[in-house]
Protein backbone atom coordinates (compact mmCIF):
# COMPACT_ATOMS: atom_id res chain seq x y z
CA UNK A 1 0.00 0.00 0.00
CA UNK A 2 1.35 3.19 -1.05
CA UNK A 3 0.89 6.85 -0.66
CA UNK A 4 1.69 10.26 -2.04
CA UNK A 5 0.98 13.96 -1.63
CA UNK A 6 1.67 16.71 -4.01
CA UNK A 7 1.91 20.27 -2.63
CA UNK A 8 0.40 23.09 -5.19
CA UNK A 9 3.46 25.40 -5.65
CA UNK A 10 0.88 28.39 -6.01
CA UNK A 11 -2.05 27.64 -3.66
CA UNK A 12 0.21 25.93 -0.97
CA UNK A 13 -2.61 22.94 -1.04
CA UNK A 14 -2.31 19.59 -1.73
CA UNK A 15 -2.90 19.00 -5.60
CA UNK A 16 -2.84 15.35 -6.30
CA UNK A 17 -3.15 12.21 -4.17
CA UNK A 18 -2.38 8.35 -4.75
CA UNK A 19 -5.34 7.40 -2.46
CA UNK A 20 -3.99 3.45 -2.49
CA UNK A 21 -1.88 1.03 -4.68
CA UNK A 22 -2.82 -2.63 -4.34
CA UNK A 23 -2.68 -5.89 -6.56
CA UNK A 24 -5.73 -8.06 -6.83
CA UNK A 25 -7.69 -11.03 -8.39
CA UNK A 26 -10.16 -8.14 -9.85
CA UNK A 27 -11.26 -4.83 -10.31
CA UNK A 28 -13.98 -3.36 -11.77
CA UNK A 29 -15.26 0.35 -11.92
CA UNK A 30 -19.08 0.54 -12.30
CA UNK A 31 -21.00 2.51 -15.00
CA UNK A 32 -21.84 5.44 -11.48
CA UNK A 33 -17.60 5.70 -10.90
CA UNK A 34 -17.64 3.12 -7.67
CA UNK A 35 -14.61 0.85 -7.61
CA UNK A 36 -14.68 -2.43 -6.39
CA UNK A 37 -11.45 -4.71 -5.67
CA UNK A 38 -11.40 -8.71 -4.99
CA UNK A 39 -9.07 -10.79 -3.70
CA UNK A 40 -5.67 -7.97 -2.58
CA UNK A 41 -2.64 -10.16 -2.38
CA UNK A 42 1.09 -9.35 -1.79
CA UNK A 43 2.41 -13.05 -2.25
CA UNK A 44 2.16 -15.99 -4.98
CA UNK A 45 2.72 -19.53 -4.45
CA UNK A 46 4.27 -21.18 -7.18
CA UNK A 47 4.77 -25.05 -7.84
CA UNK A 48 8.24 -24.53 -9.91
CA UNK A 49 10.10 -21.63 -11.72
CA UNK A 50 9.59 -19.91 -14.19
CA UNK A 51 5.65 -19.63 -13.59
CA UNK A 52 3.19 -17.69 -15.17
CA UNK A 53 0.30 -16.43 -13.24
CA UNK A 54 -2.85 -16.24 -15.00
CA UNK A 55 -4.15 -12.57 -14.17
CA UNK A 56 -3.66 -9.87 -11.83
CA UNK A 57 -4.86 -6.23 -11.31
CA UNK A 58 -2.85 -3.42 -10.41
CA UNK A 59 -5.33 -0.93 -8.74
CA UNK A 60 -4.48 2.59 -8.26
CA UNK A 61 -6.94 5.29 -7.35
CA UNK A 62 -5.78 8.71 -7.62
CA UNK A 63 -7.25 12.01 -5.72
CA UNK A 64 -7.51 15.44 -6.16
CA UNK A 65 -9.12 18.96 -7.16
CA UNK A 66 -10.99 19.48 -10.30
CA UNK A 67 -9.76 22.71 -11.26
CA UNK A 68 -6.72 21.81 -13.70
CA UNK A 69 -7.41 19.02 -16.53
CA UNK A 70 -4.76 17.35 -18.23
CA UNK A 71 -3.07 14.66 -20.14
CA UNK A 72 -0.11 13.22 -18.56
CA UNK A 73 2.27 9.97 -18.51
CA UNK A 74 2.51 7.30 -16.53
CA UNK A 75 4.65 4.30 -16.23
CA UNK A 76 4.18 1.37 -14.02
CA UNK A 77 7.39 -1.08 -14.02
CA UNK A 78 6.99 -4.51 -12.22
CA UNK A 79 10.87 -5.58 -11.19
CA UNK A 80 12.52 -8.60 -9.93
CA UNK A 81 14.51 -8.63 -6.53
CA UNK A 82 17.42 -6.94 -8.27
CA UNK A 83 15.62 -4.37 -9.69
CA UNK A 84 15.55 -5.26 -13.04
CA UNK A 85 12.45 -4.74 -15.52
CA UNK A 86 9.83 -8.50 -16.25
CA UNK A 87 7.22 -6.45 -17.01
CA UNK A 88 6.27 -2.76 -17.95
CA UNK A 89 3.98 -0.29 -19.72
CA UNK A 90 3.78 3.42 -20.38
CA UNK A 91 0.48 5.26 -21.52
CA UNK A 92 -1.35 8.68 -21.16
CA UNK A 93 -3.91 9.38 -19.02
CA UNK A 94 -6.16 12.37 -17.64
CA UNK A 95 -6.02 14.15 -14.28
CA UNK A 96 -7.98 16.94 -12.80
CA UNK A 97 -4.99 18.03 -11.31
CA UNK A 98 -1.54 19.15 -11.97
CA UNK A 99 0.55 16.06 -13.67
CA UNK A 100 2.59 13.82 -12.03
CA UNK A 101 5.30 13.07 -14.78
CA UNK A 102 8.74 11.56 -13.74
CA UNK A 103 7.86 11.06 -9.86
CA UNK A 104 7.33 7.59 -8.20
CA UNK A 105 3.76 7.53 -6.55
CA UNK A 106 4.13 3.72 -5.04
CA UNK A 107 5.77 0.91 -4.26
CA UNK A 108 3.43 -2.39 -4.43
CA UNK A 109 5.27 -5.37 -2.62
CA UNK A 110 4.89 -9.06 -4.63
CA UNK A 111 6.43 -12.18 -3.32
CA UNK A 112 6.26 -14.96 -5.05
CA UNK A 113 8.17 -18.59 -3.92
CA UNK A 114 8.13 -22.10 -4.36
CA UNK A 115 5.45 -24.98 -2.72
CA UNK A 116 7.66 -27.17 -0.69
CA UNK A 117 7.73 -30.61 -2.77
CA UNK A 118 5.25 -32.65 -0.82
CA UNK A 119 7.21 -35.89 1.54
CA UNK A 120 7.82 -38.87 -0.63
CA UNK A 121 6.72 -42.06 0.26
CA UNK A 122 3.89 -42.80 2.68
CA UNK A 123 3.17 -42.96 6.59
CA UNK A 124 4.27 -46.23 8.59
Amino acid sequence: MGEDTRIDPVLGEIALHLDFAVVADYAIVDQAGKLSVLGIFQHIWVQQFPAMHPRLHLVLRLKGKRTEIGEHQVQIHLLDEQDTEVLGGNGAVNFAEPPIDGDMKASVPLTVSQLPAPPKGGSN
